[in-house]
């Protein structure tokens, strides 16, 4: 159940999908990978739900698929012998949860009222599902649910969109969302698996927020550095503030008191989340200096990049 938890906090979105036709899921499950979301709830409502969710894991194995809309105990042995990792119900049932806390099948049931929450968390739930999101009352219901259940985790469903993704993501106790926009039926039953695939990256992209943060030049000494940062205030007006290893000029440019990382420098590239970023870019098959990572408590803040670019050291800052 952790180790699948872990996984929805730093994938942020769940594809929530609707298969009419098996011949549909192999190439959907391709399009998702390629947009840099490996992961697929794929809904218990209708007939080639079964079949699909057993096609996607046997033809992409490192894909974390799972099923939703499970309403009864055969369907949570159907989607488990089809290869599903995960099971999604729209709302408490305490005969399905059970069953699968005895089979230690991984399960997050929707609650939208503290009630339910309380029988997830008599069951030593940690995550539950919020469905329909927008329509029980939005990120406002969640954290006033949050308040009393302070280990409890949500993965809100329903109205979730590329407008207001990150809005939901920004509050520490909900876990991933889950989203059907860039899997719409319509694009799936016209076979428009390329146009699914660019809204996933779309999808990702506007999660993860990537916006150039500031840049950093490498100086010989704390003289050179200060003499940079005036060149720039007094061309640019960029204001110089003195720290301990550098001096900034404005937020843009930082002046290196001494040769850090980087021949000639580093960029720092802030994002919404560098635990999603670096998994992401992990993903695409990028390395990272793990030794160069820095935590705010138990949260990744900032890391660097394993190699330069353009002799410039790259990392992610958390915005």
């Amino acid at each position: 159940m952790k180790e699948i938890a872990e996984k929805f906090q730093k994938f942020g979105v769940v594809p929530v999908v609707v298969l009419e036709d098996t011949k549909d899921a192999v190439p959907l499950a391709k399009a998702l990978v390629e947009g840099g979301l490996p992961c697929a709830e794929v809904t218990f409502r209708t007939e080639a739900a079964e079949e699909s969710i057993r096609l996607m894991a046997e033809q992409f194995p490192e894909m974390l698929v799972g099923a939703g809309t499970v309403l009864t105990t055969e369907q949570v042995d159907a989607a488990v012998g089809a290869g599903a990792k995960f099971i999604v119900s729209p709302g408490f049932d305490p005969k399905i949860v059970d069953y699968c806390l005895e089979k230690d099948i991984p399960v997050f049931p929707g609650c939208i009222t503290p009630s339910e929450v309380a029988q997830a968390v008599k069951r030593g739930l940690k995550v539950v599902k919020f469905f329909p999101a927008e329509q029980a009352g939005g990120v406002a219901m969640i954290k006033a649910m949050a308040a009393p259940y302070t280990q409890m985790k949500f993965m809100p469903t329903g109205g979730i969109n590329a407008k207001n993704i990150n809005s939901y993501l920004a509050f520490d106790k909900i876990l991933a969302c889950g989203g059907s926009w860039m899997v719409k039926k319509d694009l799936v039953a016209a076979g428009e698996f390329d146009k699914i695939r660019d809204l996933t990256k779309e999808a990702v992209q506007t999660m993860l927020g990537f916006e150039l943060a500031h840049i950093g030049i490498n100086c010989d000494s704390e003289t050179e550095a200060e003499k940079t940062a005036d060149a720039f205030d007094g061309l640019f007006g960029f204001t110089k503030k003195v720290g301990n290893s550098s001096v900034f000029a404005g937020t843009a440019v930082e002046a290196m008191k001494s040769k850090g990382l980087g021949s000639k420098g580093h960029i720092a590239v802030a994002t919404n989340s560098v635990v999603r970023a670096k998994n992401y870019l992990e993903m695409m098959g990028y390395k990272f200096n793990e030794e160069s990572a820095k935590f705010k408590g138990d949260k990744m803040t900032a890391i660097y990049l394993a190699d330069e670019i353009g002799g410039f050291a790259v990392h992610l800052v958390q915005k």
